[in-house]
C-alpha cells in the first residue's frame, strides 16, 4: 500500500494548455513570421523605416532637380524652379520643359520599374544575383525590336516600346512554361536555368539578324546601349500605366512573398498559394521590366544592386523593401544619368554605360561574399 501510494504521488501532473495558445496552427500569418524573424535579426523598427522612406523621397526630389539643372548648359536651380511653375518662352524654358523634364520623368519611371522588378525576381527565385537579364527579359525585348526593324521596317521609338514590351512578356511566358514543365513545379533553380537557356538562344538569333542587315545594326545599336536621352513625353506616358499597375500589384503580393522567402513548403503551411503567387510575380516582372527595357533599352545592374541596398536599410520584410526599392532605384538612375552628362561635356555618356561601370564592382563584391547563397 505504501509503494502504491508513493507511485501515485510521484506521478507528474498533466500539463494543460492555455486557451487560445498557438501550437503550430495554420492561422499564423506570413507577415507575423517574417516580422518575428526580422526582430530576431535586429531589423529596424517601423518608425525608423518610415524615416528612411521620407529621406529617400527628399533625395529623389533633389536628384530630379539636379537632373533638370545639369547638362551641356547648366541652369541655376532658381531658374529651373521658375520655368517649371512660371514658364517663359526663353531658351532655358525650352531646355527644362521639352528636353530635361521628359527625360527626368522617364528616369523616375524606369528606375521604379527596374528596382521593383529586381526585388520581385530575387524574392521569387531566391537568387541574390537575379536581374532582368536572368529570366530572358532583355533578350526577349531585343529579339522583338530586331524583328520589327528587319521584318517590318519600324524605326520609331514608340514602336520599339510596344515591340520590346511584347517580346519581354513572351520570353518570360516561355521561361515559365519550360521551367514548370514536367511533374515538378517551377522551382527557382528551374526558372533560372530556363531563363539562361532562352536568353542564350534569343541573343544568338539577334546577333545573326543584325549581322545580316547592316542598317538594322545601326538602328538597333541606338536602342541597345540603354539611354534616357532622345525620349519624348509620349514614351513616358505610354509606360506610366504599366509601371503604376506593376507597382500596385507588387505591393499587394508583399505578404505572400514574405511567406515564400521561407521556402515553398513553409509558405504553403502558412497559407500562401505558391503557384498563384509565383504566377502573379512573374506577370508583374514582365510588366515592369518589359516596360522599362522597352522605353530605355537594357539598363544593367540596377535591378541587381538596388534590392540588396533596400534589404540592408529595411530588413527582410517585403512590405518595406518594395517601397524602398521603388524610391532608391530612380535616385541611383538619375544620379548615374547626371554623371554621364558631366564627365564628357559637351557630349554625354549614356546611362546604361554608367550603371554598368558603377554596378560591376558591386556585382563582384556580391559574388565574393560567402553568404551569397543565403537570401
Amino acid at each position: 500500500m505504501t509503494a502504491r501510494t508513493a507511485t501515485t504521488t510521484a506521478r507528474p501532473a498533466r500539463a494543460t494548455k492555455p486557451v487560445g495558445e498557438a501550437t503550430g496552427s495554420p492561422t499564423c500569418t506570413a507577415a507575423g513570421t517574417t516580422q518575428g524573424a526580422a526582430e530576431s535579426q535586429g531589423a529596424p523598427g517601423s518608425h525608423r523605416r518610415m524615416l528612411v522612406l521620407l529621406a529617400l523621397v527628399a533625395l529623389l526630389a533633389c536628384c530630379a532637380l539636379l537632373s533638370l539643372s545639369v547638362g551641356a548648359r547648366s541652369l541655376p536651380l532658381t531658374e529651373v524652379w521658375r520655368e517649371l511653375f512660371a514658364p517663359t518662352d526663353s531658351r532655358a524654358g525650352e531646355i527644362v520643359r521639352e528636353l530635361r523634364a521628359p527625360r527626368t520623368l522617364l528616369g523616375i519611371e524606369v528606375g521604379i520599374a527596374l528596382g521593383v522588378a529586381g526585388t520581385l525576381m530575387q524574392a521569387m527565385t531566391r537568387n541574390p544575383l537575379a536581374d532582368p537579364g536572368l529570366l530572358g527579359v532583355n533578350a526577349g525585348a531585343a529579339t522583338a525590336v530586331v524583328i520589327g526593324i528587319v521584318g517590318f521596317g519600324i524605326t520609331s521609338l514608340l514602336g520599339y516600346v510596344w515591340l520590346a514590351f511584347a517580346g519581354a512578356g513572351l520570353a518570360l511566358a516561355l521561361v515559365h512554361a519550360l521551367g514548370g514543365r514536367g511533374s515538378s513545379s517551377a522551382t527557382p533553380v528551374r526558372l533560372a536555368l530556363a531563363g539562361m537557356a532562352i536568353s542564350a538562344t534569343l541573343l544568338s538569333l539577334v546577333a545573326g539578324l543584325v549581322l545580316l542587315n547592316p542598317s538594322a545594326f545601326d538602328t538597333f545599336r541606338a536602342w541597345e546601349v540603354g539611354a534616357l536621352s532622345g525620349r519624348g513625353e509620349d514614351v513616358a506616358e505610354t509606360i506610366a500605366v504599366f509601371i503604376a499597375a506593376g507597382l500596385a500589384g507588387a505591393l499587394v503580393l508583399a505578404r505572400a512573398l514574405n511567406a515564400l522567402a521561407l521556402g515553398d513548403d513553409t509558405g504553403r503551411a502558412l497559407g500562401a498559394n505558391v503557384g498563384r503567387t509565383r504566377a502573379g510575380a512573374f506577370a508583374l516582372i514582365a510588366i515592369l521590366s518589359g516596360a522599362a527595357t522597352a522605353a530605355a533599352g537594357p539598363i544593367g545592374f540596377l535591378g541587381l544592386t538596388v534590392p540588396h541596398m533596400a534589404r540592408a536599410l529595411m530588413g527582410p520584410d517585403h512590405r518595406w523593401v518594395l517601397p524602398c526599392a521603388a524610391l532608391l532605384a530612380p535616385c541611383l538612375l538619375l544620379a548615374a544619368d547626371v554623371i554621364g552628362r558631366v564627365i564628357d561635356r559637351p557630349g554625354e555618356i549614356q546611362v546604361g554605360v554608367v550603371t554598368a561601370l558603377l554596378g560591376a564592382p558591386v556585382f563582384i563584391t556580391l559574388v565574393r561574399r560567402r553568404r551569397i547563397a543565403a537570401l
